[in-house]
C-alpha cells in the first residue's frame, strides 16, 4: 500500500502577484499582458461575441435570427419496422410513438420505412409507409389505414 498520499508538504510557493513590480516575479510594467492593445489596459472586458467592430454574425444573416427556426429540423420522423416489432402497442399511430418515446414530441408526421423485419400483426393509422414496408406488414396479417 501506498503512503504518498498520506505525505504532509514541507515546501509551499506562493502565488505570483501579477503587475506589483519587478520583485513579484512576473514582469514589471507589461505583467504578461503584451505591449499594446484594448486587452492590456485596466478594465478591458471583451464579450466572446465581439468581433472587433465587425458586423456581428447575428446582424449578417438576418432571416436565422431568433431560436423558434432552429426547433423543427428534420419534419418528419422516419420509423423502421425493426422498431414496429419492439412496440407493446396493436394500433400504431402518431401519439402511440410520441408515447413510447420512440419519436421525439416536436415532430408531426411520421413515416415508416422498410428496414428489418416484422413478424407479428399489428394496425397502422394516420402514418405515411414506404411500398416495400406495406408489403411487409401486410404479409405479416397487418392492417393499414392511412390518411
Amino acid at each position: 500500500m501506498s503512503l504518498l498520499n498520506n505525505l504532509i508538504k514541507i515546501k509551499t510557493t506562493s502565488k505570483k502577484r501579477v503587475g506589483r513590480g519587478y520583485g513579484s516575479g512576473k514582469g514589471g510594467h507589461t505583467s504578461g499582458r503584451g505591449q499594446k492593445g484594448q486587452k492590456s489596459r485596466s478594465g478591458a472586458k471583451i464579450p466572446l461575441w465581439f468581433e472587433g467592430g465587425q458586423l456581428p454574425l447575428i446582424k449578417r444573416i438576418p432571416m436565422l435570427r431568433g431560436k423558434g427556426k432552429l426547433n423543427v429540423v428534420r419534419p418528419t420522423a422516419e420509423i423502421n419496422l425493426t422498431e414496429i416489432e419492439r412496440m407493446k402497442a396493436e394500433i400504431i399511430t402518431l401519439d402511440a410513438l410520441k408515447l413510447e418515446k420512440l419519436i421525439e414530441k416536436k415532430f408531426k408526421k411520421a413515416k415508416i420505412i422498410a428496414s428489418g423485419k416484422i413478424f407479428r400483426k399489428v394496425t397502422i393509422k394516420g402514418l405515411r409507409i414506404s411500398q416495400a414496408a406495406k408489403k411487409a406488414i401486410e404479409k405479416a396479417d397487418g392492417k393499414i389505414e392511412c390518411l
